[in-house]
């Protein structure tokens, strides 16, 4: 067994990629109440807009951390969703601050669809990913 680059690179990517599970499951819950009048929306856009970035940023750095130690396939089928969150904060609402969900327009029923399938197709993303980099690490740490 050694350890090298791409051993480290899939260990990271499973610590990050728990992180980033974490998240998406607290934005759904946090859908599911908004959806269930549970909560204020105002409440709920403050609590969910400084998750955005965060996840983003740890999303980037798995990906860089691919590119250095050129694994290439697990670059590959992270690239659409580094896309889909570029094209993603570049459409969101004109807000004061950073983040995606604008508390006027949350409660619309188009929206929260959007948000709630958005989440449970994040989690089904990470999660396939979590699975692929534990095989990665460990065909890493074997070859």
């Amino acid at each position: 067994m050694s350890f090298n680059l791409a051993a480290f690179s899939y260990i990271m990517a499973l610590i990050i990629d728990s992180f980033l599970i974490i998240f998406i499951i607290f934005h759904i819950i946090a859908f599911e109440e908004l959806q269930s009048g549970q909560k204020n929306p105002i409440d709920q856009c403050n609590s969910l807009n400084p998750l955005v970035l965060p996840e983003y940023a740890l999303h980037i750095l798995i990906n860089f951390l691919f590119l250095i130690s050129e694994q290439w396939f697990a670059l590959c089928l992270n690239v659409p969703l580094i896309a889909y969150h570029v094209w993603r904060y570049s459409n969101r609402p004109i807000m004061t601050g950073p983040g995606l969900y604008d508390p006027t327009s949350i409660l619309n029923a188009h929206d929260l669809a959007m948000y709630q399938r958005e989440g449970w197709v994040k989690i089904a993303f990470y999660l396939l990913s979590f699975f692929y980099y534990l095989y990665g690490m460990i065909s890493s740490l074997i070859q």
